[in-house]
């Protein structure tokens, strides 16, 4: 399925498809000069709220270990080489015979538990705000919209318990969540979507890394395209799920990642994939304070993250 998807990808042209470019999206409201899209949403004042969130101080790593067994869209992939330079046949460095490892990463941003940038998605070599590709991308590091543009993170977090909604351990790939979903779930736990925050959904699709990695990677359960519009329409600063794309697959339409281009081109809301959500939905953590702070690597479109979620 993965790899009919990356021959779609290949073949569909965007010219005729039914995202294609229209005025209203290639100017965003923060700005010609914008780089940071939803991110402009966060504040002081949200940090502070999301704080007072936390009544037990207990912490969740949201983050999966990345490696080089971890699934990824292909060609994506991630090896770690530990070395210990300047040290071969000596018994340390210096009087005190001190050694140290250090380590090389040959890998992909794309991989894991990341965040996906602005610089991302286009649609048309066109990207959020209007901006082209050409205008922007190097091989060296993108322009504009690098990773380390992005702010930290830190506001309230809502997670979407979809398994349970549905009744279940691990939600059937391909089933689209859209505004009646988000709202049912929202009003089922008692929990109301602001301006400003981050949502997660939970559909026990990461359980499956390990043990049945093709079934993993060749579908998913997620967002669907009127759900983003509706998110975009709260002012969320970002959308998340444990899955490797957010959104459902197979897509909803012929279009090729259409949650992706919604928000991430048209609006400019984060994205962040493969996010352990599991321990959250068994504590019934509903709400709570997250923080993100990702490796500012200059140029760099996606980061490999650990947010973490305080309640």
């Amino acid at each position: 399925m993965l790899r009919q998807v990356m021959a779609a990808t290949a073949a569909v042209c965007f010219a005729t498809s039914a995202f294609g470019q229209t005025a209203d999206w290639l100017k965003s409201k923060w700005g010609p000069n914008d780089e940071i899209g939803a991110a402009n949403y966060l504040t002081p004042e949200l940090a502070l709220k999301a704080a007072q969130l936390v009544k037990t101080g207990k912490t969740y790593a949201l983050g999966i270990e990345t490696n080089a067994k971890t699934p990824a869209y292909p060609p994506r992939g991630f090896k770690i080489t530990i070395v210990q330079p300047g040290q071969a046949g000596l018994p340390g460095i210096g009087p005190n015979k001190l050694s140290y490892n250090d380590d090389i990463i040959d890998g992909w941003m794309g991989i894991g538990s990341q965040l996906d940038g602005l610089g991302h998605i286009g649609i048309e070599q066109v990207y959020y705000n209007g901006n082209k590709l050409h205008d922007f991308a190097d091989p060296t590091g993108l322009k504009k919209f690098g990773i380390e543009k992005v702010p930290p993170m830190v506001t309230r977090g809502v997670l979407l318990d979809m398994a349970a909604h549905y009744g279940v351990d691990i939600v059937k790939e391909g089933t689209a969540f859209n505004s009646a979903e988000i709202e049912a779930v929202a009003k089922k736990q008692g929990v109301e979507i602001r301006q400003g925050d981050i949502v997660l959904f939970h559909t026990g699709w990461i359980s499956l890394i390990g043990k049945d990695d093709k079934r993993y990677n060749a579908g998913e359960p997620g967002l669907g395209v009127d759900g983003a519009k509706y998110l975009v329409g709260k002012g969320v600063v970002a959308v998340g799920a444990d899955t490797w794309g957010l959104e459902a697959i197979p897509f909803e339409t012929p279009d090729v990642f259409p949650v992706h281009a919604e928000l991430l081109a048209k609006n400019g809301t984060y994205i962040l994939e493969n996010m352990n959500t599991g321990a959250l939905a068994s504590d019934k953590a509903y709400e709570f304070m997250f923080v993100l702070g990702q490796a500012r690597i200059t140029g760099a479109v996606q980061a490999i993250v650990n947010p973490v979620a305080i309640r």
